[in-house]
C-alpha cells in the first residue's frame, strides 16, 4: 500500500473530533479513493498513530477485537452509544447517526487538501495502456 495513501487516511482519521467518529466508508469518500475494506487495512495496520476509535464500521461496531478499549474511549468523550454496555450480553455500537462527524468549512478545506495531496499519486497508477493504440 502507497504511502501517500496511509497518510492520507490517518490525517483524515486525526482530524475527527473527540466524541465524533467516521465509517471507513466515510473516509474513503472524502478522499476520493478506496472503499471500505482498504480504509479498514490502514487502520488496523497503522491506526495506532491516531484515534483509532473514531473510524469504525458502518453498523458502528468497534474495529474487530477491540470492543473493550474501544467503548472505554467512547466513554471517555462521550460518544453516543446504543445497546448494553455491560454484562455478558452487551450489544453495544456507537450510534452513529448521532455520533458521526459533521466537519465544518474549514475542516472541508483540509480534507480537500489531503485529498488534493493524494490525487497526483493515485493519477499515477491508475493511468491504462492497453497497447490498443489510437
Amino acid at each position: 500500500m502507497r504511502t501517500e495513501y496511509i497518510d492520507a487516511v490517518l490525517r483524515i482519521a486525526a482530524l475527527i473530533p473527540s466524541g465524533r467518529v467516521l465509517a471507513y466508508g466515510d473516509v474513503a469518500e472524502m478522499i476520493n479513493n478506496g472503499g471500505p475494506r482498504p480504509i479498514g487495512s490502514v487502520m488496523s495496520h497503522y491506526g495506532d498513530q491516531v484515534p483509532w476509535w473514531r473510524v469504525l464500521r458502518a453498523s458502528g461496531r468497534p474495529p474487530e477485537g477491540h470492543d473493550e478499549r474501544a467503548l472505554a474511549q467512547y466513554r471517555l468523550e462521550q460518544t453516543p452509544l446504543r445497546g448494553k454496555t455491560s454484562g455478558e450480553d452487551s450489544s453495544w455500537r456507537v450510534d452513529i447517526v448521532q455520533a458521526r462527524w459533521q466537519p465544518d468549512e474549514q475542516s472541508w478545506l483540509e480534507i480537500d487538501r489531503i485529498a488534493d495531496s493524494l490525487e497526483p499519486a493515485v493519477r499515477v497508477l491508475s493511468e491504462p495502456d492497453d497497447l490498443m493504440g489510437s
